[in-house]
């Protein structure tokens, strides 16, 4: 007991900074200058801190400090150049040529074009010697065909312009088509038919199914890809014969960014100007100048989706849908509405680029992913041309869950045709601004922007244009009239995978057999009237219900029957 007294005594004869440390032994809280509690002002994160310089954000206007240059030479080429801070440049021809002009030739000729190009000319022996010549200037080289449109490029150092020209001019006018050449692109194009079908994500065949059912036959909805039974029909005088007619100079651009408009004139007149191509300079007599025509349809492609794994893991069985309405093309002004409407719809998968959380409040990811777990995909698209353009959505689910699928898609087209909130319109509005200005900081992208945009009107809307229009768009404003001179546009729908676990012809009819088909020309979003397109999508969604309903009364007359027999042979038996 003594001790005791003892050791009070001196723990209270330390004084206060002995006592300090006492608590800091025993865990008592205390604090401190340098810790988050001490004597800092507590500031909130939406208050900038004192003492800091404010920071200075890049504007998003888009407004370019160089102005886009436009030229049209004698032989009516047309030279556009985008100067751009950089070493290097972005240069290439694009032609008013694609699957759409084959309406009168074998299908699939754009597309052995798209290989065949870069391959041996008048002055290049083969491509090796091609691609040597491109690395001296640190140069790659790429083609692309596209439905409405063949685009050569290439990316190399801007000291060599001339060569480069030089080269592209050469490609794309004195190509040789040698018969080892055109037998070696055979084989490649049976090889990417082969990896298409193969390949776990069947969205470029379902890109190819919805165009097929949406432009029956004409233009647009011509195959882009070789079909397999004209691989072996096309050959040199069926390229020369398309050649003539679409390679012709009032169907080029020659584009170019990061160089000197007058040094890019000067290189077009040296190399394109005055110079007979390889088939010939006669007059082209056989251009195709039809007009898309949208029919709607259905499409259907039975495959099977259980061994397209790549790996030893099992890939889940799904099959796929994909339905269609007639937009708008990129030249009318319900361009821009069109464009919002499909950044507002929006959609994904498990694995969409950008990672987790892009576009998690656009209506696909909150009304149909985020509800439904055994949806795969859902994701929205929207393909735009000279003349038509097509809204779509693509979604992708276990096969005995198709027809709910497809409930929930129509349920989403049905909605389109509702009020549209201020958030999320601003929202949709912001994220199309901020994906046009993040692609426009590629030179690639610039460049094509730069040729397609010239190509198709002779001139370009500078990004800080289009930022506006987007700004300036709001969807509460009417406008009088429509671009559609008819109210019976069709649904475009197809379905690629498994068939046999779903009710038979039931999607179909459906959407189709019964069904008035309906306009989307009527989309709030794009400022048209409401109720057409209302009463047209309620009477689809209404017409699923009556089906359901109409089935489930079937199994019950069937299961009264059953019960009524059972009884009359037990009344029977006593």
């Amino acid at each position: 007991m003594a001790a005791m007294v003892v050791a009070a005594a001196r723990v209270l004869l330390r004084g206060s900074g002995s006592w300090r440390c006492s608590r800091l032994r025993s865990g008592a809280p205390s604090r401190r200058q340098f810790s988050g509690g001490g004597a800092y002002p507590h500031v909130p994160l939406s208050s900038p801190l004192p003492g800091v310089p404010e920071p200075v954000f890049a504007t998003v206007d888009g407004q370019e400090k160089f102005e886009t240059k436009v030229t049209t030479l004698d032989n009516g080429l047309r030279v556009a150049s985008q100067n751009k801070f950089g070493q290097f440049c972005t240069v290439g021809i694009l032609i008013n040529s694609g699957s759409r002009y084959e309406a009168k030739y074998l299908s699939g000729i754009a597309h052995f074009l798209e290989k065949l190009a870069f391959s041996s000319t008048d002055r290049f022996e083969s491509k090796d010697e091609i691609l040597l010549t491109l690395e001296k200037h640190g140069g790659i080289c790429d083609c692309q065909t596209s439905r409405d449109t063949t685009m050569y490029a290439v990316s190399a150092d801007s000291k060599g312009l001339d060569t480069v020209v030089g080269l592209l001019a050469d490609v794309v006018l004195h190509p040789r088509l040698t018969d080892e050449e055109i037998e070696m692109t055979r084989m490649a194009v049976q090889f990417e038919l082969e990896d298409l079908n193969m390949r776990p994500d069947p969205e470029p065949l379902l890109t190819e199914m919805i165009h097929e059912a949406a432009y029956r036959e004409n233009t647009v909805g011509l195959h882009r890809f070789c079909p397999t039974e004209n691989i072996a029909k096309i050959d040199r005088e069926v390229l020369h014969s398309y050649l003539r007619n679409y390679y012709t100079p009032d169907r080029m651009v020659l584009a170019g960014v990061g160089v000197e408009h007058e040094h890019l004139v000067e290189c077009a007149r040296k190399y394109l100007l005055g110079t007979q191509p390889a088939w010939g300079c006669e007059k082209a007599v056989d251009v195709d100048r039809s007009v898309a025509q949208y029919t709607g349809g259905v499409v259907k492609l039975e495959r099977d989706m259980s061994n397209v794994s790549l790996g030893p893991a099992p890939f889940p069985e799904l099959t796929h849908i994909m339905i269609g309405l007639e937009s708008c093309s990129f030249l009318e002004e319900d361009f821009i509405p069109f464009a919002v409407l499909n950044m507002m719809m929006g959609g994904g998968g498990s694995f969409s680029a950008g990672g987790p959380g892009k576009g998690m409040f656009t209506r696909l990811y909150l009304n149909v992913l985020n509800r439904h777990h055994w949806m795969y995909n859902a994701t929205s698209y929207h393909h735009s041309y000279e003349d038509t353009g097509l809204l779509c959505v693509h979604a992708s689910a276990d096969p005995r869950q198709v027809r709910e699928m497809v409930e929930i898609l129509t349920k989403e087209f049905i909605l389109m045709a509702g009020t549209v909130d201020v958030v999320e319109l601003e929202r949709a509005k912001t994220q199309l601004m901020s994906m046009l200005m993040m692609n426009l900081e590629s030179r690639p992208v610039i460049f094509e922007d730069v040729g397609r945009q010239v190509l198709a009107t002779r001139s370009r809307k500078l990004p800080h244009e289009l930022c506006a229009l987007i700004r300036e768009y709001c969807a509460a404003v009417p406008r009088p009239g429509s671009p559609f001179p008819s109210q019976d546009t069709a649904m475009a729908l197809v379905r690629c995978g498994s068939h046999t676990l779903e009710p038979s012809s039931w999607t179909s009819s459906a959407l189709f057999t019964e069904c008035r088909p309906c306009d989307p020309s009527f989309f709030p979003l794009v400022k048209w009237p409401l109720s057409l397109l209302q009463v047209s999508f309620f009477f689809y969604f209404f017409q699923i219900l009556f089906i359901h309903e109409r089935e489930r009364e079937r199994e019950r007359e069937k299961q009264a029957e059953g019960e009524a027999g059972s009884t009359q042979g037990a009344q029977h038996g006593t």
